[in-house]
């Protein structure tokens, strides 16, 4: 199969289209044909060495995350999926024509969602239902979506929303008239002293952006109130006991999943979609991530 290979940590140029032998489904596995992968910031992290701490790539290494395609062949004792299904996953070595995904990590593409688009899903939906759930947020209460504008971030106003929660999204000035179309009940520009020393105190908050932001608005939770993150805590959060501090590793949740696609196919979420790029532009499509902006990046095989 063709894949991109890692040799050496890098920039984009060490991304390389190349020949890489196919995977083979084991057991409790499913081989699966990549119909598109999506990129994500994890990916150009790992390229460059950023998690070798903790997330290393063995060289050569593919790299890739989100991914949905069509099954191809089903390993021993898996009952779930049949050759043919449409699925998408959060799995490993997704930039690949084939990629081998485990069973229990797979999830079926709702009727009538785009089969290519569905790849764009997996990561940011689950982590942001996951971030906005971690908030303990309840009906009636208040909670402050910071980075609202980005992926996770309008995953998790939608799914704030659904728990029956007002819901602020905290974005940048110069995205306000975009972050109209997250779903909130109210837009704030954390880049505005002013409007934030206006807010109100908040029940919770669900933090995709960190820094100064984040400095700025766990000052604003009640007491016993949630300061839920994807990133680090704030740095003053030691000055804020009363404040429950929650970090957010997402973790694969089909049931999660399926939920969130069902709501993008019906129009309730909203995941914009950038740059369909072929698999073998990639070093392509991460330097135009890291420029960020445009959308969800594309990869089709």
């Amino acid at each position: 199969m063709k894949a991109i290979v890692v040799h050496e940590y890098g920039g984009p140029e060490v991304l390389k289209y190349e020949d890489y032998p196919d995977p083979v489904a084991g057991l409790g596995e499913v081989l699966v044909r990549v119909a598109a992968a999506s990129v994500n910031p994890i990916d150009y992290k790992r390229r460059a060495g950023l998690t070798k701490d903790f997330y290393p790539l063995q060289f050569p290494a593919l790299i890739g995350v989100d991914m949905a395609g069509t099954v191809v062949q089903v390993g021993p004792g898996v009952e779930a999926f049949t050759v043919g299904n449409r699925v998408f996953a959060m799995a490993d070595n997704t930039y690949a024509e084939l990629c081998v995904v485990k069973a229990d990590a797979l999830a079926d593409i709702p009727e009538g969602l785009d089969l290519i688009e569905a790849a764009a899903l997996p990561l940011v939906t689950v982590t942001g239902n996951q971030l906005a759930s971690a908030t303990e947020i309840k009906t009636g209460q208040t909670l402050l979506v910071a980075g609202a504008a980005g992926n996770v971030g309008r995953a998790a106003v939608f799914t704030a929303k659904q728990l029956g929660a007002t819901v602020i999204a905290g974005v940048l000035k110069r995205q306000m008239e975009e972050a109209k179309t997250v779903g909130a009940d109210r837009l704030i520009a954390t880049d505005d002293d002013t409007a934030i020393a206006s807010l109100s105190p908040l029940d919770a908050v669900a933090d995709t952006v960190n820094g100064k932001t984040a400095e700025k608005l766990i000052a604003k939770v009640k007491p016993g109130g949630v300061y839920a993150s994807v990133v680090e805590a704030p740095q003053n959060a030691a000055n804020y006991p009363s404040v429950k501090m929650v970090h957010v590793f997402s973790h694969f949740d089909r049931r999660t999943l399926e939920f969130m696609g069902e709501a993008v196919r019906d129009g309730k979420l909203v995941i914009p979609i950038g740059p369909k790029l072929p698999l073998s532009e990639a070093a392509e499509a991460h330097a135009a991530a890291e420029k960020g902006g445009i959308g969800k990046i594309l990869l089709v095989p």
